[in-house]
């Protein structure tokens, strides 16, 4: 359960939020230039574009949720579980990847969308984990850059990938339908409705916000992708830089999950783990956590970028809160003084 979004405009701003009932290690993690990958079935990448976003490090390998390279490409990968298909075996024709090694393997060489989609074309992803401990994830790919965003499906018909003007990505069901169900909001309007109901009946707004009466406010994939894609769509931003990106979480807090309101089959609470937006130009990685809603920053650009080894950066999951009128000497469990 996730949510993606893409801007081209203002600035290029990328990010999600994740929900999950549990972590998996994540934490913000650059790898530079000459870290090496290896793939399965496909030559290593031992020099490559610097990368940084959330992943688990796994036998000293980043396996990304989502990411941005130093050009400025992003790719989120998204829960996608009963439709999302791996193949055993690759056509001779295709180049086969584990789906674990799609964000490295389009990340580590492509400068723009138009490129990675022009990879995509050739690839096949199939089924081999990552390790024994590591079993396959069901999930499809947002991919974008400042020109655009696509949507990248591998399903038993192939690996669909769909223009996505939305700019948006949720879970379940496929992409068309997603598209195919906002047809069914084109109604809804950030302006007062106007009535349509009779002009025999004296009919008036009584409060601000009638024109968007019908947005769906449930944590579901398809109403998260309605709400998630109205708000992106409607946005204002500010003029500088940290106004934009706080919009952007804004966006995020509508869609995320508060604890107790999802439960799983296995009686876990899902959360918003973590919210994140990713500044394409400045190569800024914001977060904040569930526990903690101070947005934190990590730099791609002021790191080491020709360096072999990762930097890591573990959350920071303790919440901070200022005092304005207590003594800055003073401490109270749980919380941080400014």
């Amino acid at each position: 359960m996730c949510t993606s979004l893409s801007f081209t405009s203002p600035v290029a701003l990328f990010g999600r939020n994740l929900d999950l009932d549990v972590p998996f290690g994540e934490q913000v993690v650059v790898t530079p230039r000459n870290f090496p990958f290896a793939f399965h079935q496909v030559p290593s990448m031992p020099s490559h574009f610097a990368m940084i976003g959330m992943a688990c490090v796994a036998e000293g390998v980043p396996l990304y949720a989502e990411a941005v390279n130093e050009k400025g490409v992003y790719i989120a990968g998204l829960n996608f579980p009963q439709n999302a298909y791996y193949a055993p075996l690759a056509p001779s024709e295709k180049t086969a990847l584990a789906p674990y090694e799609l964000i490295p393997f389009l990340l580590g060489q492509c400068e723009s969308l138009a490129q990675a989609r022009s990879l995509l074309e050739d690839i096949s992803l199939v089924a081999i984990p990552f390790s024994a401990g590591y079993p396959l994830a069901p999930l499809h790919w947002h991919i974008a850059d400042q020109t655009g965003s696509i949507t990248v499906e591998s399903m038993k018909d192939g690996l669909n990938i769909y223009e996505n003007p939305a700019g948006v990505l949720t879970n379940n069901p496929p992409f068309p339908f997603q598209m195919m169900n906002l047809n069914n909001y084109m109604h809804l309007r950030t302006s007062a409705p106007v009535n349509h109901f009779s002009s025999s009946v004296p009919l008036r707004t009584y409060g601000q916000g009638m024109g968007a009466m019908g947005l769906p406010g449930d944590f579901s994939p398809m109403s998260r992708f309605v709400k998630a894609a109205f708000l992106k769509c409607n946005s204002v931003f500010g003029k500088d830089e940290f106004s934009t990106v706080t919009q952007f979480f804004h966006i995020l807090d509508a869609v995320a999950m508060v604890r107790g309101s999802v439960v799983t089959d296995e009686s876990r609470t899902d959360i918003t783990r973590y919210s994140c937006c990713i500044d394409a130009k400045s190569g800024v990685y914001y977060y904040k956590t569930y526990e903690n809603s101070c947005i934190h920053a990590v730099s791609l650009f002021h790191e080491a970028l020709d360096s072999d080894m990762l930097r890591l950066f573990p959350l920071s999951e303790r919440q901070q809160i200022l005092f304005e009128n207590v003594p800055s000497g003073e401490k109270k469990k749980g919380v941080l003084n400014g």
